[in-house]
């Protein structure tokens, strides 16, 4: 394309009243822009799909970007059936979220049929809706994640740019983009390449023009596609551009003057010609000198250059438009700037003469040169914005356009008045923004509430609020703010609230590693709580806290004191299932009777479902009481029921738009029931996605040690050694200064025998005195004490998905979580004994901060320690862990189903794990001794079932 053809209207390209200029200096950009989207239209028609691409603009302000993207605009609305969206950031509107997003997909999503509608929205209509401004959030609804949001978009955009290809989507300074827009457009722009969709993106690459912070930055300059950086006109371009201005008269001296003023950038060059125009300048040599001097009242713009040149009225309304940002409808600009409909009329006549607003396609204004919009609002005096923000905030609002939008004026207003209003406002704005799954903005809000300040009697109110607006995004946030809620100097905090924030700061606590301080701060409060269904919330929270620790004090006594509250519970109300169900665990880490476990694990139940008040996205348990749930489930063999409720769990995360760690535990917790089923393939599948939900996250989450731990057991059991071994060593998110326990000291000595199950039996080592099992078991809690499974497999599941377990010869107990699988390393053909054979992910209660160091509290080395590790016998000497042996606890059934025969199975290496079977535990003062029988708890007789395919695990 030449550059006699290329010409547009600077700011808009659709229309308006500036004067057309040509882009000059930019054919081989323009070339690039006709490449791209020839190129989507033609593989378009040609049947392709993933034909996706990103062209990116970049330079200095005022170099052309905004200029060569309405060109890009244009070019693709020549192409017969494209779609072409369009956004600009604001820097007005940093703090607006999903301002961008509902640029780009408001008008295309609006002009849907109803049925189109449905089917692009799917399941995702009440979390993508409220965020992009199509539907106003449901009564009653939660607060949405913020990956759950972006999931939806995700989902949407896969549905939109099929059914509207080809896409061209377009956003001019991104730089000036807000942060929930820039999140999901940086994650998009990695995968658009599997869409036909063109990405255009603009923007500044200097540091101190992104605000949300330099991460987007690094993420906008990591993306791979084609970029451009533009540069300066040259010496002839703005000749050209002075003496069609100016005429031929203009001299040669004076236009090389002129270039080395403006450094070749083309709003300068604008500027500084309207100066010169103004000033009646003659373009000679003589007064090249005067150049440098306009150059600064062009480009400098002070509060007394733009009143004497638009005069207070008219500068006012400029204040006004420079205030709503990107779209200013005019009747807002009016009100806020306190003008008649003539008076304004005036203003905006003049500040189209004088180049500073233009008509957009929709009718409203927009600025120029977004430079412009700065400018002006710079100039404002501090009290001027300050009540003009307060004007603008009550004038957007009763123009029926909600608190949402005028939030971010509220928040500009004039603090320390002490207005119960504002307060009132902004915590019903907090509200809203957690409803899009804002949360950042909500804290802003809150933020601003406490400043205002609010009374005495709210302000612990407003302290509640903010913290738990940072639980999904903040920890130590929401710690430090629920902290100061309880504090009583803070000031009194209603009895229901302050049960509330107690609940919601242990189960932070407990999420970050802190659980034995989640259980105290429960006890504390629960004492000073008098009404009795707070108490019992409170209670029951300490029990669950507790009953993840490993390193408890007192659990005999936590287990009296939970089966005392329990006996005279009818099993209504949500409370008295909860407790119920944490009943149901601790019998499963005691090894008592499955049937009692199963018995109140099924009174908690409401027809198979869970109950009303107790569901996986209820806020007042939390989703940690379905997991213990579920997981009593697992451990007794009613794999079925637990997988039901995993299900139930990942659709509604999924539905409430939870799409954090939620849906990646609950995807671990679904990984981790088939592979106790022997459904290897499909367990591999979901430990896979909660990984990559982990990964999405952050580094280093307890999700990424869960889901690589039971990923290592699923890849050993289908034989794929070598796969197995990089992941603990590889993974980003396992990698640490101390290797977690899964990580044997030197490499697998498994060979290809592994994917064979009928490799040799090698002999049993003589049988050693059975070692006395500890009370607790080594499963149940991750590194970080959150609900976490062993991942041995257990007896096999039912022939039918849906009937339950078969019931044993004889009474059975509950098995241990940690109990060793009942499948010999020589199967996989791992030499017992060694380190080499230890299945990888059945110590994860041990804290990575104790392996290799003394236990808490006690001179004795950790079993984990690199010393030669050791066993505790049936008369209290420790011994090698290599003659450790568990003979005796092998079930005889074993041996009539096919199992090997052959006396003195020795216990894989892992049975010694700090807090597992065998385990000489000093910094554990009680133990269980073994049953009347000689039979440790988990190792049963007659319990041990084998079903016919080769994949099952038949034995726990």
């Amino acid at each position: 394309m030449t550059e006699q053809g290329n010409e547009l209207r600077t700011g808009t390209g659709q229309g308006g009243d500036a004067p057309r200029i040509r882009l000059r200096d930019r054919d081989s950009e323009l070339r690039s822009v006709e490449a791209a989207v020839d190129r989507l239209c033609r593989e378009f028609a040609a049947g392709g799909t993933e034909i996706g691409d990103l062209l990116a603009f970049s330079g200095r302000p005022g170099i052309g970007k905004t200029s060569l993207l309405h060109e890009v605009r244009r070019i693709a609305k020549l192409r017969e059936g494209a779609t072409v969206l369009f956004a600009r950031g604001g820097e007005r509107q940093l703090k607006e979220p999903y301002h961008v997003l509902r640029q780009l997909l408001q008008p295309v999503l609006s002009d849907l049929r109803p049925d189109e509608f449905r089917q692009v929205m799917g399941t995702w209509e009440e979390v993508v809706g409220p965020a992009i401004g199509l539907k106003q959030p449901k009564p009653g609804a939660r607060r949405l994640d913020p990956q759950g949001v972006r999931d939806g978009l995700d989902y949407v955009l896969t549905q939109l740019a099929p059914r509207r290809a080809p896409m061209v989507m377009i956003v001019d300074d991104l730089h000036w983009a807000d942060a929930e827009s820039l999140a999901w457009l940086t994650k998009f722009a990695v995968r658009s390449g599997e869409l036909p969709v063109l990405l255009v993106f603009a923007y500044r690459e200097d540091e101190s023009d992104w605000p949300e912070g330099q991460e987007f930055r690094r993420s906008v300059l990591g993306l791979k596609g084609r970029k451009h950086e533009l540069n300066r006109l040259n010496l002839t371009s703005v000749t050209d551009m002075i003496r069609a201005e100016l005429g031929d008269r203009a001299e040669d001296a004076f236009c090389y003057e002129f270039w080395n003023v403006v450094n070749g950038n083309p709003f300068e060059v604008v500027a500084l010609l309207d100066q010169v125009r103004d000033q009646e300048l003659e373009p000679v040599e003589e007064n090249s000198r005067q150049l440098r001097e306009l150059a600064v009242d062009a480009t400098g713009m002070t509060l007394k250059s733009w009143l004497d040149r638009l005069g207070a009225t008219t500068l006012r309304f400029a204040w006004a438009c420079a205030m709503l940002g990107t779209d200013i409808r005019i009747d807002l600009a009016t009100r806020i700037s306190t003008q008649s409909a003539e008076g304004a009329r005036e203003s905006i006549k003049q500040l189209r003469k004088q180049r500073v607003l233009t008509q957009a396609p929709n009718g409203n204004l927009e600025f120029v040169h977004p430079l412009i919009g700065s400018s002006i609002y710079n100039t404002m005096p501090d009290a001027t914005r300050l009540g003009m923000h307060g004007i603008a905030a009550v004038e957007i609002e009763n123009a029926g356009l909600g608190l949402l939008a005028a939030s971010r004026h509220l928040v500009e207003t004039h603090a320390g008045e002490g207005d119960d209003r504002i307060v009132k406002k902004l915590r019903r704005a907090a509200v809203e923004h957690q409803l899009i799954g804002a949360p950042e903005a909500a804290q802003r809000c809150l933020h601003r509430a406490l400043d205002e300040p609010p009374a005495d009697d709210i302000r612990t109110e407003v302290l509640y609020e903010l913290g738990c607006s940072a639980l999904l995004t903040d920890p130590v946030a929401t710690v430090n703010q629920l902290r100061l809620a309880l504090d009583p100097d803070e000031g009194p905090l209603r009895p229901e609230l302050r049960v509330d924030a107690t609940f919601r700061l242990s189960e932070v606590l407990a999420h970050s590693g802190e659980l034995g301080q989640a259980a105290l701060v429960c006890q504390e409060e629960a004492r000073r709580t008098a009404d009795p269904a707070g108490r019992q919330r409170l209670q029951a929270a300490s029990f669950m806290w507790h009953a993840f620790r490993k390193s408890e004090e007192d659990g005999p006594g936590r287990s009296a004191r939970l089966e005392e509250m329990s006996a005279g519970l009818a099993g209504r109300e949500a409370a008295d299932r909860a407790v119920l169900a944490m009943r149901a665990w601790d019998l499963t880490l005691r090894g008592k009777p499955s049937a009692d476990a199963l018995a109140l694990a099924d009174e908690v139940l409401d027809g198979g479902r869970l109950p009303k008040g107790l569901g996986w996205t209820d806020t007042m348990w939390g989703f940690e009481l379905p997991s213990m749930l579920g997981l009593t489930y697992i451990y007794n063999d009613r794999i079925a029921q637990a997988e039901r409720l995993f299900a139930d769990a990942i659709i509604q995360f999924e539905v409430a738009g939870w799409s954090g760690a939620h849906r990646g535990f609950a995807y671990f917790l679904m990984g981790l029931a088939r592979f106790r089923r022997g459904l290897l393939a499909e367990a591999e599948d979901f430990l896979r996605r909660a990984y990559r939900i982990s990964e999405r996250i952050g580094p280093r989450l307890p999700l990424a040690w869960d889901a690589v731990g039971v990923l290592v057991d699923t890849l050993l059991a289908r034989g794929r050694v070598d796969e197995a071994w990089s992941w603990p060593t590889s993974s980003a998110s396992t990698r640490r200064t101390t290797p977690p326990p899964w990580c044997c000291r030197t490499p697998p000595r498994c060979t290809a025998s592994c994917s064979s199950p009928r490799s040799a039996t090698p002999a049993r080592p003589p049988r050693s005195p059975r070692p006395a099992p500890s009370w607790r078991s080594a499963a149940g809690t991750t590194p970080s004490g959150r609900p976490g499974p062993a991942t041995s497999p257990s007896r096999s599941p039912p022939t039918s998905p849906s009937a339950p377990a078969s019931t044993p010869r004889r009474p059975s107990r509950t098995p241990a979580p940690s109990a060793p699988p009942r499948r010999s390393a020589a199967r996989c053909g791992c030499r017992r004994g060694s380190r080499t054979a230890s299945r990888p992910s059945s110590c994860w209660s041990r804290p990575w901060s104790t392996w290799g160091s003394p236990r808490p509290g006690t001179s004795t080395p950790s079993p984990w320690s690199t010393s030669a590790p050791r066993c505790a016998g049936s008369d209290g000497w420790r011994t090698p862990r290599s003659t450790c042996t568990r003979a005796s606890n092998w079930p005889s059934t074993a041996r009539r189903s096919g199992w090997s025969s052959a006396p003195g199975r020795s216990w894989p290496t892992t049975a010694c794990g700090p807090t597992g079977w065998g385990c000489a535990t000093s910094a554990t003062p009680w133990t269980r001794s073994a049953g009347p029988s000689g039979r440790s708890p988990g190792g049963r007789r007659g319990a041990c079932r084998r079903s016919g395919s080769p994949r099952s695990w038949g034995c726990s």
